[in-house]
């Protein structure tokens, strides 16, 4: 069995995982290999089916891998994972809450189960943001207040490591920034934040680094800039007044140009950018914007998998 890797918070090495026998059967896991650092809000990235939801519940030992090592904080999740369950939170499925109830009799009804006190469930209100409306009925809170419940009780053990599967699922915009701050927040005390998500944009907006994963495998893997750097160049956009004569003068002296928006997009590297407002200044033909356009952690994703859709996943 591999050792564990310095550092790591989350290992898996190898990781399979087969639904059903024979002809019949699925391959959800094929031999991912995957390492979360200490820190920051990680990001696990994949359309429907892609096996993010089955990586994370090996993680937890809910589901048994076929084969390959699956560990968290150092332990083996099939038979180790009872030394470090306390240092853990996490949040799988929509959480299971009585509507009827408030925010905080819920939490200390399942803070009993573990032994936790009143401190930790107003500390785990304080920490999901919900401590003004902790004595309001549940059904009288929004999806996205529903959904930071549910945070709040993964947060009830205060554990250095946090799991969330698609924690965002089914939220409006308003909803899903309420869920974004509140990652970013936890990341920013200290916690290892590893969530799951297609929302492709909010990844980008909320995570340090990403994992893509496609089929079972992870293709991709690394901070979002060293990602997006790797991704090729992106393009200069150019504003002028007259952009058909432009774009001539740009495509006579070699480079890609094409209209977006009533802009000319250029594709070169930033530090061109010069060349092409001498271009265009030598022919009187002068620039009111100038900026450079990064690819988008979306460009990225679809230049690994098949594309579909744009901004979520299908």
């Amino acid at each position: 069995m591999p050792s564990p890797s310095q550092n790591a918070v989350v290992e898996m090495v190898g990781l399979t995982k087969w639904y059903g026998r024979g002809a019949g059967g699925r391959l959800a896991l094929d031999g991912l290999d995957l390492v979360v650092p200490s820190g920051g809000v990680f990001g696990v990235l994949g359309r429907n089916g892609a096996g993010k939801t089955t990586a994370l519940r090996c993680l937890l030992g809910l589901v048994r891998p076929t084969s390959g090592v699956c560990r968290v904080l150092g332990a083996d999740s099939s038979s180790d994972l009872h030394r470090v369950i306390n240092r853990i939170g996490a949040l799988i499925e929509t959480p299971g809450l009585t509507p009827s109830l408030t925010g905080r009799r819920n939490l200390a009804l399942l803070a009993r189960l573990d032994r936790i006190g009143a401190d930790g469930v107003e500390r785990a209100l304080r920490a999901a943001g919900l401590a003004e409306r902790a004595d309001d009925p549940v059904a009288t809170y929004s999806l996205g207040m529903r959904q930071r419940l549910g945070i709040a009780a993964a947060l009830l053990r205060d554990p250095e490591v946090v799991v969330l599967d698609e924690p965002a699922n089914g939220l409006d915009p308003a909803g899903i920034a309420e869920i974004r701050r509140l990652l970013v927040s936890l990341a920013a005390e200290g916690r290892t934040v590893l969530v799951s998500s297609h929302l492709l944009d909010e990844a980008e907006k909320m995570c340090d680094s990403v994992a893509v994963m496609e089929a079972g495998r992870c293709v991709a893997v690394g901070p979002i800039g060293d990602l997006l750097a790797s991704a090729g160049t992106g393009g200069v956009i150019v504003g002028v007044a007259e952009v058909g004569a432009a774009r001539l003068v740009l495509v006579a002296a070699g480079l890609n140009v094409t209209i977006v928006d009533g802009r000319l997009r250029v594709s070169c590297p930033p530090a061109d950018a010069a060349r092409v407002t001498e271009l265009l200044a030598a022919e009187r033909l002068f620039v009111n914007e100038l900026r450079y356009e990064t690819p988008s952690l979306e460009d990225f994703f679809f230049g690994l998998t098949t594309p579909a859709g744009a901004g979520a996943l299908p």
